[in-house]
């Protein structure tokens, strides 16, 4: 393969646009206020963890971190449970009446998540769900199904007829073909929908800021946002933050990184 220079040199850039700052957040954790400011881009003076022993113990940044994995397990759990079976449906429904219904439950990817917050709060009020964890998770399977069964319904509806004729020649119905056939040849679509919605729902900021009010419930991007005063930044503190709220993202990637791969060039593989 022929080195192409301009494809060299946009990659460099974009290398530089990413390493750079990630370099600045992960070394400004293990420095002080002014030694942040006075060298921003130096290596600190000294590798010291006091900035994480200050965030998970005297912060609380713990507390959210546990809210959060609660959270966003749960509701990418059930997420992808709903959304296997609404694809499965689908894909097992002939015909333009399987494309109206993938079609309807699309369409949710349309209306913007903010248009539906006042609304969503008020039932949610009225439902007794707020300031819960339920609530959240409930509200993030609402948000999250769309997308899931537009990637789970489009990758289910390319796998071969046959594999359905076979199931039910040796007798298996319907629920058994789905855990049993359609679920396994399905794991890299579903893995790689893990990693879109654990991302989309790890970061979320503006529901839990929205739904929760008590302290104890709060999320890992809400709890974030105490270490940003009016007037003052605690950057270090605030970096040491980020990076712990990152760290899951980054091991969930990694563990599903081959699903994930193969999962994004299926569909192309396949068309």
């Amino acid at each position: 393969m022929r080195f192409n220079p301009t494809r060299g040199i946009i990659l460099a850039v974009y290398a530089v646009l990413i390493v750079v700052p990630l370099t600045v957040v992960v070394f400004g954790t293990f420095k002080t206020t002014p030694e942040l400011f006075d060298s921003p881009f130096g290596l600190p003076s000294s590798f010291s963890l006091q900035n994480y022993d200050i965030v998970l113990n005297e912060q609380n940044l713990d507390r959210a971190f546990l809210n959060s994995v609660l959270v966003t397990c749960a509701s990418v759990a059930l997420t992808l449970f709903l959304a296997s079976l609404a694809a499965y449906g689908i894909a097992r429904t002939p015909g333009w009446k399987g494309w109206l219904i993938f079609g309807f439950l699309v369409l949710g990817m349309s209306v913007p998540a903010q248009a539906n917050m006042i609304p969503q709060y008020v039932l949610f009020d009225q439902l007794g769900l707020l300031d819960s964890r339920i609530g959240l998770v409930v509200i993030n399977v609402v948000v999250g199904m769309p997308v899931a069964v537009f990637i789970l319904g489009g990758f289910m509806k390319t796998l071969p007829r046959e594999a359905y004729e076979a199931s039910a020649v040796d007798g298996a119905g319907p629920w058994r073909t789905y855990r049993s056939v359609i679920m396994p040849m399905s794991l890299p679509s579903v893995a790689a929908t893990a990693i879109f919605l654990f991302v989309i729902q790890w970061n979320d900021l503006l529901y839990p800021l929205l739904f929760i009010r008590s302290p104890e419930l709060k999320t890992l991007p809400v709890a974030l946002l105490d270490f940003q005063g009016e007037f003052l930044t605690d950057y270090p503190l605030l970096f040491t933050g980020v990076v712990i709220a990152s760290l899951p993202i980054v091991l969930t990637y990694v563990l599903l990184q081959r699903y994930f791969v193969a999962g994004m060039t299926s569909g192309a593989v396949k068309g």
